[in-house]
């Protein structure tokens, strides 16, 4: 039905047009003489295609880097956390300092941490800064996909907009002195 036809052509640019972007005047001026046009040669065209070639900066932290967010909430699955630009970010329970429980009143995950003088509940409160280690990453194909049978009711299909994944996850661990919330570590 569609086809993708290379084709040659000289482009006058006017002088008031210098200031654009020389892709921007060209893609403008072919569209204006081709785009939406019967062309003998080649029947109706309908836009004009440009290749480019460019680099893209991408968020892909290396294997045992150490990153900073910010708490965004708890679960039973664990502390989930927010560089800001990203908010896909989980470190489970098995990854947290030990011994660790989950305060289901607070909602929060909690350090129980051992000192001579007894144990000291460290809360790991929504909104707090921590430090975390990125040990595993996980990528999930979320191309749409048809329908597993005509039969399909609609409840299941709204279960299954509920259950939508991230594409992409980092997995990250506190397990580790100096790692968790920054005020964990710091004289206060």
């Amino acid at each position: 039905m569609f086809v993708l036809v290379e084709m040659t052509d000289t482009v006058r640019i006017p002088p008031w047009q210098f200031e654009r972007k020389l892709n921007e005047s060209i893609a403008e001026e072919l569209n204006k003489k081709l785009a939406n046009k019967v062309n003998m040669d080649i029947t109706f065209v309908i836009c004009f295609l440009l290749k480019v070639h460019f680099r893209y900066v991408v968020f892909h932290p290396f294997l045992d880097e150490i990153l900073i967010g910010q708490i965004k909430s708890c679960s039973q699955d664990g502390v989930h956390v927010s560089i800001g630009f990203f908010d896909d970010i989980v470190i489970p329970p098995e990854s947290l300092q030990q011994p660790a429980k989950f305060d289901e009143a607070e909602q929060v995950w909690v350090w129980e941490y051992e000192t001579e003088e007894g144990a000291h509940d460290l809360y790991m409160d929504i909104g707090e800064e921590i430090r975390f280690r990125v040990v595993d990453e996980t990528f999930v194909d979320t191309s749409p996909t048809g329908p597993s049978s005509a039969e399909a009711s609609t409840s299941n299909a709204t279960e299954e907009v509920q259950k939508k994944e991230a594409p992409y996850t980092l997995v990250g661990s506190i397990s580790e002195p100096g790692l968790g919330l920054l005020s964990w570590w710091t004289n206060s």
